[in-house]
């Protein structure tokens, strides 16, 4: 077993409370794709939905989503609003909002992301952080950036950061 296996092995089997947030002026619930994978995708791995919600492409309603979903979610999953048009701003909220970086998550995922799409890769601002004991991850909002992000980064270590932020 490789140390990243054995370290995933110790964080164990626990299932974390996870928020998912959608932002989104065009989205509504019954039309949300990403977020209802991101959610699946979670249930799947053993986790729960302790929120979900598409939030509008503002920044302080993103600020006071991020807020109450850090008062109920060990995990913080956006998507949507990571890109260059005028109103993507959930990177520089979610910037605003955590405490310390993981650069790391961007860099993969616009590396794994180039396999698939190209150069246009280079157009993801993909970030995460953390703040206390949660972990926020902001990824581009189409049902194929967040199948990509969530099967091959987050999910896969998502206890492990977890067990990490809690000693």
């Amino acid at each position: 077993m490789s140390v990243p296996e054995s370290h995933r092995a110790a964080a164990g089997a626990v299932s974390l409370a996870c928020a998912v947030l959608t932002a989104s002026d065009t989205r509504r619930e019954e039309n949300d794709h990403s977020g209802r994978l991101m959610c699946d995708l979670l249930r799947e791995a053993g986790h729960e939905i302790a929120r979900y919600a598409v939030v509008r492409e503002d920044p302080d309603n993103l600020r006071a989503a991020l807020e109450e979903a850090s008062n109920a979610a060990d995990v913080i999953l956006l998507n949507g609003g990571t890109g260059v048009s005028p109103r993507d701003r959930t990177v520089e909220v979610v910037q605003d909002f955590v405490e310390r970086d993981l650069p790391g998550f961007g860099e993969l995922f616009r590396m794994l992301s180039y396999q698939d799409i190209g150069s246009a890769a280079m157009l993801s601002r993909a970030v995460a952080g953390v703040r206390g004991k949660t972990v926020v991850f902001a990824t581009p909002g189409s049902t194929a950036a967040v199948r990509l992000a969530m099967t091959r980064l987050i999910v896969p270590e998502l206890r492990h950061l977890s067990k990490l932020l809690r000693g």
